[in-house]
């Protein structure tokens, strides 16, 4: 049987699809390839997956109903990962209300499908920003109820209506709460891509407050691992992926500087309100439900983030930074 990832050309949705082809799965990818950010990095990735024989690709809004039942009417399907999704949190604060047609309306029509079409597992991926400005480190029985942001927000909003899916139908339910991905071909509207570019094409790097700021990088092939691990059933869970080791924001420029031999050229703006200042991920229960382990130190996936920038730098350094 077939697995469905919808937003299989995003970032992270690539990485899974990816996985889950190497092992042999059969996979249909679907995505609208919007230009919620630049579409070459999306074709760059598709073009990826459409080189293994066991992939399908949907070219489908997942808003529309419609288009969906197209999709899930050529099952049939053992699960669902939803990673169609408008991300980021400044973003969010001009436009909210595309964040709500996909990250909350979509998850509402994605499992009703499932429950018309007796597919019983549905992995929801949703992020650190649910938490705010919680008390560290992160743990999943937070209230998670004062969010910061409109994508916060919304992605709340969806694992709630996941729980309720989950009560009312009995939908077999994970929902993964992603730290900071970064990797190769990562998103470039996120620091770590564009750091890397800044950096090795000399030129401004936009630094928003003092670069103290901690995040909980995680690196996207452990985010992927985590996701096809939480296939299983497991009734409802909500579960942490980061890498339980917060790095500050001026500790990773200093490590690009390093590896790509050039010094950032900072200019420094006010922190934004929307950021909180760190995160940090308790990972006890990812551990304990899935085996999981993030395996890619810092400094690794930095080097494989830069040395796909300079193997792919010919088109890589045109990217819109958005």
């Amino acid at each position: 049987m077939k697995i469905m990832v919808t937003g299989c050309a995003g970032f992270v949705g690539w990485a899974i699809s990816r996985l889950l082809l190497n092992q042999g799965r059969d996979v249909v990818g679907v995505d609208s390839m919007n230009d919620a950010y630049d579409v070459r990095l999306k074709e760059w990735r598709l073009a990826q997956l459409q080189d293994h024989d066991r992939f399908e690709f949907a070219r489908v809004d997942v808003t529309s109903p419609s288009g969906l039942a197209s999709v899930f009417d050529d099952g049939p399907f053992e699960a669902v990962i939803n990673l169609a999704a408008r991300a980021g949190v400044r973003r969010s604060i001009e436009i909210p209300a595309a964040y709500y047609g996909t990250n909350l309306t979509a998850v509402l029509h994605l499992m009703d499908a499932c429950r018309e079409h007796g597919i019983n597992k549905f992995v929801q991926a949703s992020t650190s920003s649910v938490y705010g400005d919680s008390d560290m480190p992160f743990r999943e029985d937070l209230p998670a109820d004062r969010p910061i942001s409109p994508y916060a927000a919304s992605k709340r909003a969806a694992e709630m209506l996941c729980y309720t899916y989950h009560r009312l139908h009995g939908l077999d339910v994970s929902v993964l709460r992603f730290f900071t991905v970064y990797g190769p071909a990562g998103r470039p509207d996120m620091a770590p891509l564009r750091f890397v570019r800044w950096i090795a094409e000399g030129e401004p790097l936009n630094l928003y407050g003092t670069g103290e700021q901690r995040r909980d990088f995680t690196y996207v092939d452990d985010i992927a691992a985590g996701a096809v691990a939480a296939l299983k059933p497991m009734g409802f869970q909500t579960i942490n992926l980061g890498s339980d080791q917060p790095a500050s924001i001026n500790s990773v420029i200093g490590m690009i500087e390093e590896m790509v031999g050039r010094k950032a050229d900072i200019r420094r703006s006010p922190a934004h309100p929307a950021d909180p200042f760190a995160t940090w991920a308790d990972i006890s229960r990812a551990r304990s439900l899935l085996g999981w382990e993030p395996r890619t130190d810092l400094r690794e996936g930095f080097r494989q983030t830069v040395n796909w920038y300079m193997e792919n730098r010919d088109w890589a350094r045109r990217l819109d930074l958005g």
